[in-house]
């Protein structure tokens, strides 16, 4: 009986791969790098076969290290970059272009004219999300009038389009799929009516054919082919990123809140059953469909997390590697009154800012590079803050506490921070892979692997909570303070 789940976990920034035990514990990873591409100021592209061979090589090289037979598999889960757009030929798997990462903003433009046109209440009406050039179906639109031919060859049928995990679906097992989480980011697709939507597929021009089947999250979709693990494995569960961690942090009671600090920082609460509506700019989001059930969820995102760590290291040079920031950081009791605002791509919600900037302010001639490390973690956590304050006038009851993932969570300043800003407790659990772990457990679910979500639950453990130690007064005034900095970044660029 094979005792082992593969999840693969492809990010903004590198492309993992991990196997888990049925403990739902690690039992080996890999990761690899993959080249990030600006090639103008506000675009991100990514070549969508550098995310390929990076995935398969990392999942090839967790399988040889730790001597696991494929045979030995149950299964594959793929957890996803969301939003970023791939379009590519149907007969030869061949791309047309570098694909749209989530973080660009070309198509604001384009996104401030249907605004203006009128169109963003019947575009949040039907998917749940702002009209915003952060998801996918305007980084579609814009590949089909940009790239020769593509309209034409799309009408045809001959192009495909998808997300990530379509994308590795088809490199792994050749079909075209996607599953409801990620096709909910899109806005292409109707979370009521459970289909691509025909009014939004006309309004921004994209031809139906190329449009991926829309599967359950926990599903056999299909087998990867022998040749890329020596033995055909499942792939059986498929999910966003962020829906995928909200799945492995055990979030499955309505209200119960997860936060990840990856690149970006994204918050989700559990809503229940039916599609939220929010009223201060959230979005609403599916979360997974299993069986017959769709859970729902509440969102914010925050476009720089631990992206803004990386812009210390690679843009300025103050520090050679991101887990150096902890330390440089608390060596100052504070950052000197300095407030960073890494609005570099734009701010998301509850903003919701294309032409922000970003904006470092506070500064004085005892300012050094160890405050601005402080301020930086300090951003993530403020911005961080902001969603969950959005949340709690959306949401009918009071928040418990906050399950914190990703790689950022294992910064103990930046967890005790949050909970000092938030008021309410941060927990880490014990396995902060949730990402790839809601993969692993969406895909052991469809095999039988794990018998169900009280199984789950169960296996769910917290390595350390960090309860809010600082004074009311304190935290409204730094809370005051960052929505000052913020005022200063809006609006920033001309457009």
């Amino acid at each position: 009986m094979p005792q082992y789940i593969l999840a693969l976990d492809q990010g903004t920034t590198s492309s993992r791969a991990i196997l888990f035990d049925r403990q739902g514990q690690v039992f080996a990873c890999a990761q690899q790098e993959y080249p990030q591409h600006f090639p103008q100021p506000g675009w991100v592209e990514h070549d969508a076969l550098d995310i390929w061979e990076s995935q398969l090589a990392c999942a090839r090289k967790v399988i040889s290290d730790s001597r696991v037979p494929a045979s030995q598999i149950a299964a594959i889960g793929i957890a996803n970059q969301r939003e970023t757009t791939v379009v590519w030929d149907r007969a030869t798997g061949e791309p047309v272009a570098r694909a749209i990462v989530w973080q660009d903003r070309r198509t604001a433009g384009a996104c401030d004219r249907l605004r203006e046109a009128g169109y963003a209440r019947q575009i949040s009406r039907s998917t749940g999300l702002e009209l915003d050039a952060y998801f996918s179906a305007t980084k579609l639109q814009w590949l089909l009038e940009n790239v020769p031919d593509a309209r034409e060859r799309a009408l045809r049928g001959e192009l495909c389009f998808g997300t990530i995990d379509s994308w590795l679906a088809y490199k792994l097992c050749g079909r075209h799929v996607t599953d409801v989480s990620n096709a909910s980011r899109t806005m292409l697709y109707n979370i009521h009516t459970m289909r691509w939507d025909p009014a939004l597929l006309d309004l921004f021009g994209i031809p139906e054919a190329m449009l991926p089947e829309v599967v359950r999250s926990s599903d056999r979709v299909g087998v990867a082919r022998e040749e890329w693990f020596g033995h055909p494995i499942p792939l059986s569960g498929i999910a966003g990123d962020q829906q995928a961690a909200t799945f492995g942090q055990a979030c499955y009671d309505k209200g119960m809140v997860k936060n990840t600090y990856g690149t970006g920082c994204f918050m989700l609460m559990h809503s229940g059953y039916v599609p939220p509506v929010s009223r201060n700019r959230l979005l609403a989001t599916i979360g997974w469909k299993i069986d017959g059930r769709t859970d729902y969820m509440l969102e914010g995102s925050v476009f720089m997390g631990g992206a803004t760590v990386q812009w210390l290291r690679d843009g300025l040079g103050i520090i050679k590697e991101s887990s150096e920031v902890e330390a440089l950081a608390t060596s100052v009791p504070d950052s000197g009154g300095v407030m960073l605002v890494p609005a570099f791509v734009g701010l998301g919600a509850p903003h919701w800012d294309p032409y922000a900037r970003g904006t470092i302010v506070g500064m004085t001639r005892g300012t050094s590079k160890a405050h601005i490390a402080r301020a930086a973690v300090e951003a993530i956590a403020y911005q961080s803050a902001e969603l969950l304050a959005a949340m709690q006038k959306d949401a009918a009851c009071p928040v418990m506490e906050v399950r914190a993932d990703g790689g950022a969570a294992r910064n103990d300043l930046l967890m005790q921070f949050q909970a000092d800003l938030l008021g309410v407790p941060v927990v880490r659990p014990l396995v902060t892979e949730t990402t790839a772990l809601g993969a692993a457990y969406l895909a052991g679910l469809a095999e039988g692997f794990w018998s169900g979500r009280e199984e789950i639950q169960a296996l769910w453990r917290a390595e350390r909570r960090f309860e809010p130690a600082m004074a009311p007064e304190r935290r409204d005034e730094l809370r005051a303070r960052w929505a000052r900095a913020v005022e200063h970044a809006k609006g920033w660029v001309e457009h």
